[in-house]
């Protein structure tokens, strides 16, 4: 694991590839004209007979990627998510879906946190589009130090991969300690009342509210589905076994994103009531900040107390 000395999930990313690159020769980069954001920059400097700058062209980024997978190579795709899930999507499903291929896509300045440059840059439908594609794994880390786990095991995932990158700098949360794998659930905080499935930025702020809610005497559960496809079934079952109520959290669209997947895994299951706290439908706007976009949407420690508020007392 390397040395990581950031709260950048963009700079663990890019430290984290070029470690990747030492490893093995097979893995390249390629990038569509963002590498100084993405951060594939650092693998550029470390390996530039192995990167490949394609310009604006996300199609073309995505097909060429496809013929090195099939060439023997790793490749490792970057842009900003609402560009590589949108602008690519045909080549992505049909070049490299539908023979699921090796390929590892970048969503870099996932979700909302773009939030100086408005709807046309937020990606809030990513999780959607990616977790709709058979074969494809969809990665969602909490923080930087989840990054970094993430990437030191995310060859060993058969076929297309998604991973969701956040631009912001996040608190962190990530046991340093222990293993990552894919599908694993990281219980942060262990409660008997409420349990909150959250993912990315909303896992602070899922943390923030039971510390709340405890003062309040509402015992929450905290979980990490930072694999939001492949689901773990019998992990998300186990979590939600004995809670009065169930609280999704997630920076995408609540139509077909997180909350659906964990609902999806506890079909045909006995449970509490579920509230989604997540972008309700609607696109993003510019905004001057983080937080205040996150506030604005209702992305908050405030918005799952009140949440788990409901759950609980019924």
């Amino acid at each position: 694991m390397i040395n990581l000395d950031t709260k950048s999930l963009r700079e663990a990313y890019g430290l984290s590839l070029v470690e990747l690159g030492k490893r093995d020769k097979n893995v390249v980069a390629l990038e569509a004209d963002l590498g100084n954001s993405t951060r594939s920059a650092l693998f550029r400097a470390a390996f530039p007979d192995r990167h490949f700058e394609m310009g604006i062209a996300e199609q073309n980024m995505a097909s060429t990627a496809a013929g090195l997978a099939l060439g023997g190579k790793t490749p490792f795709m970057n842009t900003f998510a609402i560009f590589a899930t949108g602008r690519a999507f045909d080549q992505l499903r049909n070049a490299v879906c539908v023979p699921k291929l090796k390929v590892r896509i970048c969503g870099s300045s996932a979700g909302l946190s773009d939030f100086g440059d408005g709807k046309t840059h937020q990606s809030i439908e990513d999780i959607a589009i990616m977790r709709a594609l058979p074969n494809m794994s969809v990665l969602a880390p909490a923080d930087a130090v989840e990054v970094v786990k993430m990437m030191e095991h995310i060859n060993g995932i058969d076929g297309p991969v998604y991973i969701r990158i956040n631009r912001n700098d996040l608190p962190t949360v990530t046991p340093g300690a222990e293993d990552w794998r894919p599908g694993k659930l990281w219980t942060l905080r262990d409660g008997n009342d409420v349990v909150v499935f959250a993912n990315g930025v909303m896992v602070s702020r899922a943390l923030e509210a039971a510390n709340t809610l405890s003062s309040e005497g509402i015992s929450v559960k905290v979980v990490n589905v930072s694999t939001i496809k492949p689901m773990n079934v019998s992990e998300v079952v186990a979590a939600a076994s004995g809670a009065k109520g169930i609280v999704t959290a997630e920076e995408s669209n609540i139509t077909g994103g997180f909350g659906s997947a964990i609902l999806e895994a506890l079909r045909g299951t006995t449970h509490g009531p579920v509230e989604f706290v997540g972008v309700k439908d609607e696109f993003g706007i510019s905004a001057e900040n983080y937080d205040g976009i996150l506030e604005r949407y209702g992305l908050t420690a405030a918005a799952i107390i009140q949440a788990a508020r409901k759950v609980a007392r019924g």
